[in-house]
């Protein structure tokens, strides 16, 4: 294909050297100079392990050549990839000045452009940025309309530094966010030959989840350093435990625990993590990131609280409340929490939990049930007809299969609060709310 590629920083240089040695036709475009002249002459403008050679190489064969010309650039191209910088502002705040910049210019040749030519964001840009910066300013620019007279996606990379060269070749999915079809089939054609995951969403979602990538790993190197910290004044090896930790791959380094949700509970998380964080006290240890874990979970549990409240219905259901579908343990259970709030804000409630019913009957926790939470336990009923007759607003705790129906089981007037997100398929979204989507 042949490829334009505003920016020739980091990213702009590691994706023109390696595109070219895919046997693209790739122009780079910059308007210093400088970095121009370093690839024309076949040399890289930034320090990173094999773009050297790669470049040296690919402008040898004539596959790579660089230009501050952006007519000439988008007349020799039918995909045009902008990766030029977003930095940040003394506020935090997201600096878009040189996206729109380039958009303007590329807009401003498109307008005298017949041919569908595709612009594709490679730059990290917070989520509605393409809505509200990038296509508004083709658009205005250009006087056309995405997805009809050019195409519009972005692209986000996940390219470390010291390792671009190898994570191109071997990245661990490639994201699409597409405006529309015809945008998307053009750019997949780039990575046809990627042993990768190719994943095709809409744009919004795959600019979130550049961010989603980077703060994860920022939390990873946060929480291990914290945890070193504690291990090392424990007089520990931080780097032994981390090892074993890393071993288990079934949960810890998984998507178990990575779902949206409601918060946890049970006889172990918030005990272990009030323990740690008592004994980092004991030790004068800063350890900011587990100290905000509870109040944190404790956020959860008031949102959904004014999930409730805020549907304006005093008659209330609970479908499940122990802290995990399949189990009666209703020890920290936040569900009990949300039920004892509400119990004392006046609402008129019904219970239904399987497990948990069985429990109140036989069991290690007929004791706690009976003894702990009688006002709980005088509200349970005996099946779901008996919440839904009751309540206008329905709650789902867990994730049993038996209460994945229930959305589509409401009658007027009757709204669902989901804290587990119990169907992908909604029949009326007015009647429905999600705690995190």
């Amino acid at each position: 294909m042949k490829i334009s590629i505003f920016g020739l920083g980091y990213v702009g240089s590691v994706s023109a050297g390696c595109f070219a040695n895919e046997g693209h036709h790739v122009i780079g475009v910059d308007p210093v100079q400088t970095k121009v002249n370093l690839i024309n002459n076949g040399k890289s403008p930034v320090i990173e392990k094999d773009i050297g050679e790669l470049i040296e190489r690919v402008v040898q064969e004539k596959r790579l050549f660089a230009t501050t010309d952006t007519e000439e650039a988008i007349h020799r191209s039918e995909i045009s990839l902008i990766c030029v910088g977003t930095p940040s502002l003394s506020n935090g705040r997201l600096d878009l000045k040189y996206v729109r910049n380039v958009c303007e210019e590329i807009g401003s040749v498109l307008k005298n452009e017949s041919d569908f030519h595709v612009v594709v964001i490679r730059s990290t840009m917070l989520p509605g940025s393409m809505r509200n910066v990038v296509i508004p300013t083709l658009e205005e620019y250009s006087g056309k309309q995405t997805g009809k007279d050019f195409g519009i996606c972005i692209n986000p990379e996940f390219l470390r530094e010291g390792t671009a060269v190898y994570d191109f070749y071997h990245p661990p999915k490639t994201v699409i966010g597409e405006t529309d079809q015809r945008s998307g089939d053009i750019l997949a054609k780039l990575y046809s030959s990627f042993d990768a995951p190719l994943i095709r969403t809409d744009v919004d979602t795959a600019e979130m989840v550049k961010y989603t990538d980077n703060v994860w790993h920022a939390l990873k190197i946060g929480f291990a350093n914290e945890i070193g910290n504690l291990c090392k004044a424990l007089g520990l090896d931080g780097h032994k435990v981390m090892n074993i930790f890393c071993q288990d791959r079934k949960l810890n380094l998984s998507p178990y625990y990575l779902k949206p949700g409601f918060a946890f509970g049970g006889s172990c998380l918030p005990k272990d993590v009030r323990a740690l964080v008592y004994k980092g006290k004991q030790l004068d240890l800063e350890l900011p990131i587990l100290n905000a874990i509870m109040p944190s979970n404790k956020y959860q549990i008031e949102k959904a609280i004014r999930m409730v409240t805020e549907k304006g219905n005093r008659k209330v259901g609970v479908l499940g409340f122990s802290f995990k579908a399949g189990t009666d343990d209703l020890r920290e259970s936040p569900l009990v929490e949300v039920i004892e709030s509400l119990i004392g804000k006046g609402y008129d409630l019904k219970l239904y939990d399987r497990n948990v019913r069985m429990a109140s009957l036989v069991g290690a926790n007929r004791d706690y049930i009976l003894n702990r939470i009688p006002h709980i336990s005088r509200l349970m009923v005996e099946n779901i007809d008996a919440v839904l007759s009751h309540a206008d607003t329905l709650v789902i705790g867990n994730d049993a299969e038996e209460f994945r129906s229930v959305p589509n089981r409401l009658k007027n007037g009757q709204v669902v609060v989901d804290l587990v997100r119990v169907a992908e398929q909604i029949t009326s979204e007015a009647q429905y709310d999600g705690i995190c989507w």
